[in-house]
């Protein structure tokens, strides 16, 4: 089931710097990584919807994959980033962020 890994807080802005997910299962698994925008304005695709940073990508055993390398999303309070995992617990991640009060 998709998990929110972080929900931007009230009066802030927040910059996602970087995200890394590992897979601590013994197989492959398949992960997406969604953001969750129920606000208006910041000239994002998805306002007032759900974008896919990736979609079913497979994490190979014992590797990591590296999300928005080199790359910055501008989320406004209450957006979300979730995730997803075709195997219930077996990703690790690491979330990069500066919040803007």
């Amino acid at each position: 089931s998709t998990s929110n890994v972080y929900v931007v807080p009230s009066a802030t802005t927040t910059v996602v710097i970087g995200l890394v997910l590992a897979n601590i299962n013994t197989t492959a698994v398949t992960a997406e990584v969604e953001l969750v925008s129920d606000t208006s304005g910041g000239g994002r695709a998805a306002t007032n919807g759900t974008s896919f940073l990736v979609k079913d990508v497979t994490i190979p055993a014992g590797s990591s994959l590296e999300i928005l390398s080199g790359g910055k999303v501008i989320l406004e309070t209450t957006d979300a980033i979730r995730i997803d995992c075709s195997v219930a617990d077996k990703l690790s991640g690491t979330l990069s962020i500066m919040e803007i009060t």
